[in-house]
């Protein structure tokens, strides 16, 4: 939800011609470079050598976008298909009742 989020607000930048600002870590001020699983959270590289996140599973921002982004189509396949699926018996119920 949060790489979602973020990536929301980046495209609506982009469209708006707006500068797109790279979002830091609010404790060290430094550039979100990493990705930590577990948390679910853009963090800096200082705060992965943090203890908090020392022991967390962790992917670079670019590849954790591309990993997420293939789920995120996944499920939006997976609900096209069943919106079809419920629009299909909608109307075969509506015929029925008519």
């Amino acid at each position: 939800a949060r790489v979602l989020e973020v990536a929301k607000r980046l495209s609506l930048q982009a469209a708006r011609g707006e500068m797109v600002e790279e979002e830091g870590c609010e404790r060290h001020r430094e550039p979100l470079q990493v990705f930590c699983k577990d948390d679910g959270a853009f963090i800096c590289v200082i705060c992965r050598e943090s203890r908090a996140h020392r022991s967390h599973t962790m992917l670079p921002v670019r590849d954790a976008v591309q990993e997420y982004k293939g789920q995120i189509q996944a499920h939006l396949q997976a609900l096209k298909e069943d919106r079809d699926k419920l629009l299909g018996f909608r109307e075969a119920e509506m015929r029925r009742s008519w």
